[in-house]
């Protein structure tokens, strides 16, 4: 099997980041949910795609999405810049590839505050993903 790191991303869209794991899928999982209380983020659901796929007879490769937020932070975005409640709060897709590589993706930072005209001052509230999936993915 090849590194997914040298391999890259098996796809690639505009405004979204997307990051091998070195993780199983659960253990993947597992560190984010564990990241988000310890960072006093606010879990608001876990989505089990595949699983629900299944609930209706169809198989899909296995794909959860994490959404999760602080009210404080997600707030202020919200009241410059109304329509970026569309993306609020932050949603992380962790899923595996039909190579059985696990990947942890999500929207990148620049592409929100581009996309929605966020003010500058407020871009910070939402760029500490970056590292907070870096800790995710760390081996």
């Amino acid at each position: 099997m090849s590194d997914p790191e040298k391999a890259g991303p098996p796809v690639s869209v505009e405004g979204v980041v997307t990051k091998a794991s070195p993780h199983a899928i659960e253990e993947t999982l597992e560190r984010l949910e564990d990241i988000i209380r310890n960072h006093g983020l606010r879990l608001f659901t876990h989505i089990n795609h595949s699983w629900e796929a299944q609930q209706v007879g169809l198989k899909m490769q296995e794909a959860h999405v994490l959404i999760f937020g602080d009210p404080k932070v997600g707030t202020p975005l919200m009241v410059a810049s109304p329509l970026i409640a569309l993306e609020l709060p932050l949603k992380v897709l962790i899923w595996q590839s039909d190579n059985n590589h696990v990947w942890v993706s999500y929207p990148s930072v620049s592409y929100l505050t581009a996309r929605y005209a966020v003010p500058q001052e407020l871009a910070s509230n939402i760029a500490g993903i970056d590292n907070l999936i870096d800790n995710v993915v760390r081996a």
